[in-house]
């Protein structure tokens, strides 16, 4: 008994490094969500740029969405800024705005001065939404697809490459699907 007592550290320590060594192979960028698979939560916010204007789930045009959670004392979210302002041309998605635990002023100023790829940006100065979402930093950014159903969660910044290996295939997937969809109800 007195000889195992004395590998107890060694067998603490290896299991501690086996937990530790795991955790280095997770990806940061790919959060767990309870929401994925549920549809975007109910929402009823004002504008960044115009706070007499509220805005709710009844303002996401049909289609994919993609929702961006951004702050002005965020230095990744300055970063992906200029990506979202040349992805918003596109016609296969809209992007809209959470502005998050920003002040308003900052945040329209940006906007005005930075360029605007947003459909609108809704201003959460709460955090209700937020956390809702279950928003820990910024950006992130989250994939909605036309029944307005969470798919994706996406921790950091917007890139290119980002863009194609974490986007562009769930994008196809979701046009696809609705292509089908749409097939199979014209076919009936």
């Amino acid at each position: 008994m007195g000889k195992f007592i004395r590998f107890i550290p060694l067998i603490f320590f290896i299991a501690l490094g086996a937990v530790l060594f795991r955790g280095l192979s997770l990806n940061p960028t790919e959060l767990p969500s309870a929401l994925i698979g549920k549809k975007f939560p109910e929402f009823r916010l004002t504008s960044v740029l115009n706070a007499e204007q509220t805005m709710t789930i009844a303002d996401f045009k049909p289609g994919i969405k993609l929702v961006n959670v951004w702050g002005t004392w965020c230095p990744s979210c300055r970063y992906e800024h200029d990506y979202l302002n040349k992805i918003s041309k596109t016609n296969r998605f809209t992007i809209y705005g959470l502005n998050y635990d920003d002040e308003r002023a900052a945040a329209a100023k940006w906007l005005t001065e930075l360029g605007n790829p947003y459909q609108f940006s809704a201003f959460d100065g709460q955090g209700k939404l937020s956390v809702n979402l279950g928003v820990y930093a910024a950006p992130e950014t989250f994939v909605v697809d036309h029944n307005n159903i969470i798919r994706k969660r996406y921790a950091g910044p917007l890139n290119p490459q980002v863009w194609q290996n974490e986007f562009e295939p769930l994008i196809m997937q979701i046009e696809a699907e609705h292509l089908a969809m749409v097939n199979n109800q014209g076919s009936k």
